[in-house]
């Protein structure tokens, strides 16, 4: 199992991806490099830099292995990688007055997964501590963490009964946001100006809830009837959906306000 992750330093974004069975973060070189060379193009930066490493007889780029990682454009491409012990030598190669603070800043974020997995509270704390830095409210990020751990049970269900990681889990998670709040996942994140940030991260409070109550629908219903691969799946996704379309919809009556928003933390902090 991999996990794909950023991590920032001063302010860029550095791509990296879990290895579950080697317990190792491979971090992107090109992300790396970007950070420590002021040219502006780190792509043939790193070019220029693992020819002339190849012609020195460098292990360093014979350890650096391709992984597929999101690019800027929301797609998969195999990317060099390389785990933190040849990532610091590839640094070593690159003069930056940036190199030692990074290294500092490398070797913190490369044991936080370590840190997590025998110590889960650390994960929980940190993603606390950043929806803070974020502005929201402590019942916010309550509802938040608790949408998150039904999502991930949810997910747990999937991987167990024959659900294929990240494409499938898509298809599922758009079926599920479609029918509970009649816009596709892209169209939600649209409607809130959001590109690349998560969205789950600038819904409202009964956005949050209306998810969490629609996935936790489908997940009993799917354990109900033991659904398994991706089209059994789509039945308890579609069920589960509507339980909370019907639970929005009396709420709007009630109320007399749309639950689905436009705002977005973006907005809020312009």
């Amino acid at each position: 199992m991999k996990l794909n992750k950023l991590a920032i330093f001063e302010g860029r974004k550095i791509r990296r991806v879990w290895n579950e069975k080697l317990e190792k973060w491979y971090f992107s070189v090109v992300d790396v490099v970007g950070a420590l060379e002021a040219s502006g193009n780190p792509r043939n930066y790193w070019k220029v830099l693992k020819n002339r490493l190849k012609q020195e007889g460098s292990e360093v780029v014979t350890k650096c292995n391709q992984l597929k990682m999101q690019a800027t454009d929301g797609k998969f491409y195999l990317t060099d990688t390389a785990d933190i012990e040849t990532m610091f030598r590839v640094i070593q190669s690159i003069p930056s007055p940036k190199a030692e603070p990074f290294k500092l800043w490398l070797a913190r974020v490369g044991s936080e997964r370590i840190e997590e997995i025998y110590d889960p509270e650390k994960a929980l704390n940190r993603s606390r501590n950043y929806w803070q830095r974020m502005g929201r409210s402590h019942k916010w990020i309550q509802q938040r963490m608790m949408g998150q751990e039904i999502r991930n049970k949810l997910t747990d269900y999937w991987r167990e009964n024959e659900v294929k990681e990240r494409d499938e889990y898509a298809i599922l998670t758009n079926i599920i946001h479609r029918e509970w709040s009649d816009l596709s996942v892209k169209e939600h994140k649209d409607l809130k100006n959001l590109e690349k940030e998560n969205l789950r991260d600038h819904m409202t409070d009964a956005e949050l809830v209306f998810t969490a109550l629609a996935e936790l629908s489908t997940r009993q219903i799917a354990e109900t009837v033991e659904a398994k691969g991706l089209e059994e799946n789509k039945i308890p996704a579609r069920k589960g959906g509507r339980i909370a379309k019907n639970a929005r919809l009396e709420l709007e009556r009630k109320t007399g306000k749309k639950v689905v928003s436009g705002s977005s933390f973006i907005e809020q902090i312009e």
